[in-house]
């Protein structure tokens, strides 16, 4: 990795690494922001005025008289905010843009209309040979194939889910499809773009040759699927919905307490059911786990429907904590169904170091926010400053990297390019 003059510290296995990104709301963003978490710096362009979209996402909170986005708040961490019209008929846009390519590793966004910005593939590897270009969409860009008016379909999250058959197998199956919270898919691409993103720049570092990387939000959705296609094209059945109806084996449901709260507990394989029975105080010899649990007829047989009857009582009869605590001891996985109160709250979280404070920079003042995962044991990531204001940075990067001066800055603020 090339030395360059940076203008965040120095931490994480990323350090060194620069990534351009622009767009808005969460795919691309939180993928930068995951890499940010671990060193990488990024340079997040927002239109001038305008910002990125999750800014304005609610729900919201004051602090210090100013109201900013709880969602800004928690993902928008780390990075350097630089306001720029990005639309590469101005001169000076162009200028800066490809400035800030050939001292870049990474472009990612997730912008629609970047032919009409002037922004192309082509050009962008011309000035960066070693670039690594990321698209982020919902359908994916119909250079890698597809039908090219699907291409150009706009999406959101609940698209993704949607159109990728996850949508259809999520709530109760006497019900319509409930759209998994928060944002499931956009959280799901911004994983897999990250991950695309270090393939690309891996191979980048090895061979000195940047490349293309095409991130669809249904095809990222896609890949959570499991059997549900294999079991379509080798079985010929439609996977439906479920709900939290019993599977092919049980325990494996939510049930509730005694004090009120439902409870996830479950037994998968002859081990773990024995376990559980054991834990539960159960006769083994009585509820066998052929008889009960060993599959779908199984578990709907009266012996099996009469064992599910006896957990239900059983939790009915004991409190959250006693039944984490029972299920505990016999190496059963179970747990109770947290809150955001109670998460916070949980000694578990606490002790892994998991809420943070640091200042937020849109509302100048600290906030408790989750932490860095996953844990790193020589390289760990940091977050060393909170979310940007809109253009806290466009100074910094201009003089800093691409040695701009005051009077050249000033030009550019009259003509509102930033």
């Amino acid at each position: 990795m090339s030395e360059r003059k940076t203008i965040i510290p120095k931490y994480g296995p990323f350090a060194g690494m620069r990534i351009i990104d622009s767009g808005s709301l969460i795919a691309m963003p939180f993928a930068a922001t995951m890499l940010a978490d671990f060193g990488a710096e990024v340079i997040h362009i927002e239109r001038p005025g305008v910002g990125d979209t999750l800014r304005m996402l609610g729900p919201f909170a004051e602090v210090n008289g100013k109201k900013v986005s709880t969602a800004w708040a928690q993902d928008a961490r780390n990075k350097l905010s630089m306001s720029l019209e990005l639309n590469l008929k101005h001169p000076e846009v162009k200028e800066i843009f490809y400035g800030l390519l050939k001292e870049a590793d990474v472009f990612m966004e997730n912008m629609v209309w970047l032919d009409k910005l002037g922004i192309s593939d082509a050009d962008m590897l011309a000035v960066n040979p070693k670039l690594v270009i990321v698209h982020i969409s919902g359908l994916g860009h119909k250079e890698f194939g597809g039908v090219p008016e699907v291409c150009d379909r706009a999406s959101y999250d609940m698209i993704g889910q949607a159109f990728s058959g996850w949508l259809y197998l999520q709530g109760d199956p006497d019900r319509d499809p409930v759209v998994a919270k928060p944002y499931m898919n956009d959280f799901v691409s911004a994983m897999c773009t990250a991950f695309g993103t270090l393939a690309a720049y891996t191979a980048a570092q090895k061979t000195g040759k940047g490349q293309v990387v095409d991130v669809a939000q249904f095809e990222a959705m896609a890949q959570y699927m499991c059997g549900v296609y294999t079991t379509y094209t080798m079985t010929g059945k439609v996977s439906g919905r479920t709900g939290n109806a019993a599977p092919a084996f049980q325990p494996y449901n939510l049930f509730k307490s005694k004090d009120g709260f439902d409870v996830a507990l479950g037994a998968f394989g002859p081990g773990v059911y024995k376990r559980c029975l054991q834990g539960l105080g159960f006769d083994l010899d009585y509820f066998t786990y052929q008889d009960c649990s060993s599959n779908a007829e199984a578990v709907a047989s009266p012996k099996g429907r009469e064992l599910n009857d006896k957990i239900v009582a059983w939790c009915a009869s004991h409190t959250a904590a006693e039944i984490e605590e029972a299920m505990a001891a016999v190496k059963v996985p179970c747990s109770a169904v947290n809150t955001a109160k109670s998460v916070f709250e949980n000694e578990h979280f606490k002790s892994r170091n998991d809420w943070i404070t640091y200042r937020d920079q849109t509302v100048d003042g600290d906030i408790t926010a989750f932490g860095i995962a996953p844990k790193l044991s020589s390289t760990p990531g940091q977050v060393w400053r909170g979310a940007p204001s809109l253009g806290q940075d466009t100074d910094a990067i201009l003089k800093d990297i691409l040695g701009y001066d005051d009077a050249k800055i000033a030009d550019l603020r009259e003509k509102n390019l930033i």
